[in-house]
């Protein structure tokens, strides 16, 4: 990781259990691949927020899953279904990880590509006001 990383996302990381830490690590490493430009910071005082001219994504663990709130409005494609909750949502929506489970990478890559893609083109509100 690099200057755009936040460490105080390595201490949210860090207080995790085991599985949980592995999961969400590979995560962020996908988010940083997706777009290098991509920060780090900490929203409501403790949670993750990846944000590139908007937010992305962010992290919030629970006790028996990890989830990935991707900041889409409910406008991104989710051909291999890996959304497991808040499909009627207006704002963001839900990948949500339990221990054993994989993160399907390209699935999960494609569609934060799409989300920082709409940012950069004025975010998923305009895009949808204007469909």
């Amino acid at each position: 990781m690099d200057s755009l990383t936040d460490p105080r996302v390595d201490a949210y990381i860090d207080a995790l259990p085991q599985w949980q830490q592995d999961i969400l690590t590979e995560v962020r490493a996908l988010i940083h691949e997706a777009d290098p430009e991509v920060t780090e910071t900490i929203k409501r005082r403790v949670q993750p927020y990846f944000v590139l001219q908007g937010n992305v994504c962010a992290f919030l663990a629970a006790k028996d899953h990890v989830n990935v709130f991707l900041y889409d409005g409910a406008i991104v494609p989710d051909p291999e279904g890996i959304i497991t909750a808040g499909h009627g949502n207006a704002t963001a929506r839900t990948v949500a990880y339990r221990e054993g489970e994989t993160v399907n990478a390209p699935a999960l890559t494609a569609m934060i590509r799409q989300i920082i893609a709409n940012n950069r083109a004025g975010g998923w509100r305009r895009i949808k006001g204007s469909r």
